[in-house]
C-alpha cells in the first residue's frame, strides 16, 4: 500500500466522518496526486501559498510542493522538462513560448493569478528632475497619476550629455517590461523595438531596457546601475523603505484593473492529466477568493504567510503596505489603492482571450512579433494558449460543492472583455480588432513594417 494511497484514503475517512462535509467527499481521480510547482518572490504568488497553507490542495488530493526559482527562464525552463509540473508565470511566457519567441514549447493557462500588483520606481536624484515638471495639489502633494511626459525632458538632458538612460524590468516578455514601455511610449519615450537579429530590444530607444531580477532591483538601483525599474511587490516599496527610490506610478494607473500572472502548465500536462488540472485549478480558485472575500478581510493573515522565507520571505511590514489596500510613493506619501492587488474580485482568475491578444499586441507593437497578422490569427493564437474551458469546468464544480457562487463566474462571456479606454492615454483597446488597436498607438510597429538593421521599413 502506497504513501499517497494511505494519504488519500485517510482524507477521505475524515470528510465522509462528518455529515456536514458529505457533499464535498466525493474528488475528482486525480491522475497525479504529488506535484511540485515553481514560483518567483513576489507578493502575486500568494494564490498558490494560500492553496497550500489552507489545506485546499489536500482538499482535491493533491499533495503540492512549492519551489522558489533562480528567474523567469529558469522556471519556464523546468516547466518544459516536467522537474516542475507548473508555475507561476509572467503571463507573456505561455503566449511568446508557443509562438516560438525564445524557448519553443506549447504552455497553456487554465487560471489567471491576479489583476494589478506593478509599480515603476525611480531614483532619487532622477525622481528631483523630474518632480519640477509634476502638478502639484491643493494639498501640497504631486497630482497622480504621473505621467511618462514628467520623465522625457530628463532623459532629454541624459541624451544632451551623452548619457545612457538606463532601467530594469524582470523578462523580455513580462507584463513589466509592457507596461513600463507603455508608460514611457504614452509620454513620447521611445523604449526601443526588438528584431530577429537584436533581441536587446533596445533598437532606436530613448530609454534602455534591460532584465534584471526582482529582488535585485533595489540593490541595482542604489547601485547606480539603473536609473528605475518597473516591478512587482514588495521591490517597489522595498526602495521606499530603503530610502533609495521612489514609486511614481502603479501599474493600476497605466491600465486600470491589468491582468498580471498566470499559472503555466505544459499542454502536453492537461492532456495526460486531465482530472489533476481540474483539481489544482479547482485549489487556486479557492485560494484567490480566500484572498478577497469579505473585503480584503484575510490580507493581514496572507502577509504573514507571505512574509515567510519559504515563499517571499521579505518583510511583513514591506508586503503589508500593498496588500492591505495603500501604496507608498515618497516616503510618508501613502495613498489608498484598494485594488493595487486583485486577487478574485473582477473575474481576476478567468483566462480571458482579450487579455491574451492584448500582450501579442505589445509583441508585435515593440518587434517581438516581427511579421504582421490579421486579426484571426491573434484569436487562434489566444484559444491556444488561454484555456477558459478548464477553468468554467473547475468553476462548475466548486458551485455544485457548495464551495462557490456562480455570481462569481463569468458564464455569460465569449471571453472577450468589452473594449476599455483604461489606460494612462486614454486610447481604446477592442481584443476583437487588434490590428487596429495597434495602429492608434503613436510610436511602435504599424501594419506590415518591420525592424531592418536599425530601421524602420516597410508599412
Amino acid at each position: 500500500m502506497t504513501a499517497t494511497f494511505l494519504r488519500r484514503s485517510m482524507l477521505m475517512a475524515v470528510l465522509l466522518g462528518s455529515s456536514a462535509l458529505a457533499a464535498h467527499a466525493e474528488m475528482l481521480d486525480v491522475e497525479k496526486d504529488e506535484l511540485k510547482f515553481g514560483f518567483i518572490k513576489l507578493t502575486d504568488m500568494a494564490p498558490l501559498a494560500i492553496a497550500k497553507e489552507k489545506g485546499f490542495f489536500e482538499d482535491e488530493g493533491l499533495y503540492v510542493t512549492l519551489e522558489p526559482q533562480a528567474n523567469w527562464k529558469v522556471l519556464l525552463d523546468r516547466v518544459i522538462t516536467g522537474e516542475l509540473d507548473g508555475a507561476h508565470m509572467l503571463a507573456g511566457q505561455p503566449l511568446a513560448a508557443t509562438i516560438g519567441f525564445g524557448t519553443k514549447a506549447h504552455i497553456v493557462t487554465p487560471f489567471s493569478m491576479d489583476l494589478n500588483g506593478n509599480g515603476i520606481t525611480v531614483s532619487n536624484s532622477v525622481w528631483e528632475a523630474m518632480k519640477k515638471n509634476v502638478p502639484v495639489g491643493a494639498d501640497g502633494k504631486p497630482q497622480h497619476p504621473i505621467k511618462a511626459d514628467a520623465l522625457k525632458p530628463v532623459i532629454d538632458s541624459y541624451k544632451a550629455s551623452g548619457k545612457p538612460f538606463n532601467m530594469g524590468m524582470v523578462f523580455p516578455v513580462s507584463t513589466h517590461n509592457y507596461e513600463l514601455r507603455y508608460w514611457l511610449a504614452s509620454g513620447g519615450i521611445n523604449p526601443g523595438y526588438y528584431s530577429p537579429s537584436d533581441v536587446s530590444g533596445q533598437i532606436k530607444a530613448d530609454a534602455l531596457l534591460s532584465v534584471t531580477p526582482p529582488p535585485q532591483m533595489p540593490a541595482t538601483l542604489e547601485a547606480g546601475t539603473i536609473e528605475g525599474y518597473c516591478v512587482g511587490e514588495p521591490w517597489n516599496q522595498a526602495a521606499v523603505f530603503k530610502g533609495i527610490g521612489v514609486p511614481v506610478i502603479t501599474d493600476y494607473e497605466i491600465w486600470k484593473n491589468n491582468p498580471e500572472k498566470v499559472f503555466g502548465l505544459t499542454e502536453e500536462f492537461t492532456e495526460k492529466y486531465p482530472n489533476t488540472t481540474l483539481a489544482l485549478t479547482k485549489a487556486l480558485i479557492r485560494a484567490a477568493e480566500w484572498l478577497d472575500e469579505n473585503n480584503n478581510a484575510n490580507r493581514a493573515e496572507a502577509v504573514k504567510i507571505l512574509s515567510k522565507s519559504e515563499y517571499v520571505g521579505a518583510d511583513a511590514e514591506v508586503i503589508a503596505n500593498s496588500m492591505t489596500g495603500t501604496f507608498e510613493y515618497e516616503k510618508g506619501d501613502k495613498r489608498d489603492v484598494p485594488d493595487f492587488n486583485v486577487f478574485f474580485r473582477y473575474n481576476a482568475t478567468y483566462p480571458f482571450y482579450s487579455d491574451a491578444v492584448w500582450y501579442l499586441t505589445q509583441m508585435r507593437r515593440w518587434g517581438q512579433i516581427p511579421e504582421s497578422h490579421d486579426d484571426a490569427w491573434y484569436d487562434a493564437t489566444a484559444k491556444s494558449v488561454y484555456k477558459p474551458d478548464i477553468y468554467m469546468k473547475a468553476a462548475q464544480m466548486l458551485i455544485d460543492e457548495g464551495n462557490a457562487s456562480k455570481e462569481d463566474f463569468p458564464f455569460d462571456t465569449d471571453g472577450y472583455k468589452p473594449a476599455t479606454a483604461d489606460f494612462i492615454d486614454g486610447i481604446s483597446y477592442d481584443g476583437k480588432t487588434p490590428n487596429a488597436y495597434i495602429d492608434s498607438l503613436s510610436i511602435g510597429l504599424k501594419g506590415t513594417e518591420k525592424i531592418n538593421g536599425s530601421q524602420i521599413v516597410g508599412g
